[in-house]
């Protein structure tokens, strides 16, 4: 078998709508030393490809993060699976807190250099040296003290949707930036309770390390992340500070935690917490887009936009070729990728 998918996306999409099986969203990371990283790839791939597994993989000398979804009847087939290899053994799952099953249409597994960009220099501090793990319930009594500070080590576009009330929520794109951001912003404060969140708890391992090793003392972080939490406080009646929706990296963009919509449309203004991607291709901007402008601008950020998607295809993909040949395609992406359009 090919070890990379050769269907075209639009097929693929198109397939898994139209396929009623039932499946479970999941995820999962750990950090644990790959010695022949491309041989593991190969083999998961062929592995999880036969488990009917369709997801975001990424795999590097330093272990392996997963989003993925499988058939629920193969499930158990997975845990077995994993449980037969010494590196991925009592793997903790993350079941989705919302799941259709149409989280993921492919299976797509690649090597880098790290599983989760950070920007760090690892070998400048102790990775290993992590914050304390707290339950959900730990993490509620902890934010009952009021000198307590709470930190989204997400990026802005996922704490605009819904954060842990009272958290510090970093304006920044990207998890290499809000590192150095977080940690200058509470210089002053290395003697206090720090509490990390994250997605699902792989990026609060790095940061609770980088945090310990620039003198703050009491460092502790939510395990198994938002989606864990909202599990344990449905299972334990816990009181759930947690507002808004979870943003996750797949076609659902989102999952409800506490029924709150905390944003705004970035078009019209109105309360809305769903996230749309541009449908220019070349465009492909994410923004949070209600259900009136969707329809008023064809899932578009701005007229421009509009415009292009509605060229015929061929039209467009002339366009796109010109723009490749052009010497300065930075300035072109900057002037395609506009700030959304205010309506």
């Amino acid at each position: 078998m090919f070890l990379y998918n050769r269907v075209n996306r639009d097929v693929l999409k198109n397939k898994i709508k139209e396929d009623n099986t039932p499946r479970t969203t999941i995820s999962f990371y750990r950090y644990v030393i790959l010695h022949n990283v491309q041989l593991t790839r190969d083999k998961l791939f062929t592995d999880f490809s036969e488990l009917g597994i369709l997801g975001r993989i990424y795999v590097a000398h330093e272990g392996i993060n997963a989003q993925f979804s499988v058939p629920t009847n193969n499930l158990q087939n997975l845990i077995d699976y994993l449980n037969t290899d010494e590196r991925f053994k009592n793997m903790p799952l993350k079941i989705a807190v919302e799941d259709d099953g149409k989280s993921f249409y492919k299976l797509a597994i690649k090597v880098r250099n790290k599983i989760v960009a950070d920007g760090l220099d690892d070998d400048s501090y102790d990775v290993t040296n992590v914050g304390k793990h707290l339950t959900a319930k730990e993490f509620n009594n902890a934010m009952e003290n009021t000198d307590t500070i709470v930190v989204d080590m997400r990026n802005q576009y996922e704490s605009e949707i819904g954060h842990f009330k009272g958290a510090i929520t970093p304006d920044v794109d990207t998890f290499r930036e809000e590192l150095p951001l977080v940690v200058n912003q509470l210089k002053d404060k290395k003697d206090k309770k720090i509490l990390l969140y994250c997605t699902g708890g792989i990026r609060c391992e790095k940061a609770s390390a980088y945090f310990k090793h620039h003198g703050f003392e009491d460092v502790n972080q939510l395990h198994g992340g938002i989606i864990d939490y909202a599990k344990q406080v449905k299972e334990q009646a816990l009181e759930n500070k947690f507002v808004g929706k979870n943003f996750v990296f797949d076609d659902r963009l989102g999952e409800t935690i506490s029924g709150e919509v905390i944003s705004k449309c970035h078009q019209c203004g109105n309360a809305a917490d769903t996230h749309t991607n541009c449908a220019n291709a070349e465009c492909h901007l994410l923004f949070i887009q209600c259900e009136s402008c969707k329809q008023k601008m064809k899932n578009c950020c701005s007229n421009r936009c509009v415009g292009i998607i509605e060229l015929p295809i061929e039209e467009q993909r002339k366009l796109r070729k010109i723009i490749a040949k052009q010497d300065d395609l930075k300035l072109y992406k900057s002037r395609l990728r506009p700030k959304v359009q205010q309506l």
